[in-house]
């Protein structure tokens, strides 16, 4: 599955447990009628992947839907769901953070001195 918008939040890579689990969340809100705003989280080796993502961000991100039972101590059995993310893309071109040069001020250019728009007339109606 793939969900796309702009980024709202990275957060930091946070560990946990003596194993050294890694897991790092991204925000994304989508760029609809309801925008929703969106937590993927990024585990372990795949941390790293946001380390080229700024916040404002157009991103496209690549999910596993994954969930879980868990039986608490009272002997009541609970679901959890979670969004993992394994691929995020960005949907900005190179071009998009980079703006025209800027346009040469007017006397810059040289006038056309032997313009006739009789000579010039090439339509075919």
């Amino acid at each position: 599955m793939e969900i796309q918008g702009r980024i709202k939040l990275i957060d930091e890579t946070k560990t946990y447990g003596n194993n050294g689990f890694r897991k790092r969340e991204i925000v994304i809100t989508t760029e609809e009628q309801y925008p929703q705003h969106i937590m993927v989280e990024f585990i372990q080796d795949k941390c790293e992947l946001l380390d080229a993502f700024q916040v404002g961000q157009q991103a496209k991100i690549s999910i596993n839907l994954r969930g879980r039972e868990w039986v608490n101590p009272q002997g009541e059995t609970k679901y959890f769901n979670s969004i993992q993310g394994w691929r995020i893309e960005s949907l900005e071109t190179a071009g998009d953070n980079q703006q025209m040069p800027p346009m040469p001020p007017e006397d810059a250019f040289e006038p056309a001195k032997d313009f006739n728009e009789d000579d010039h007339d090439d339509l075919p109606f």
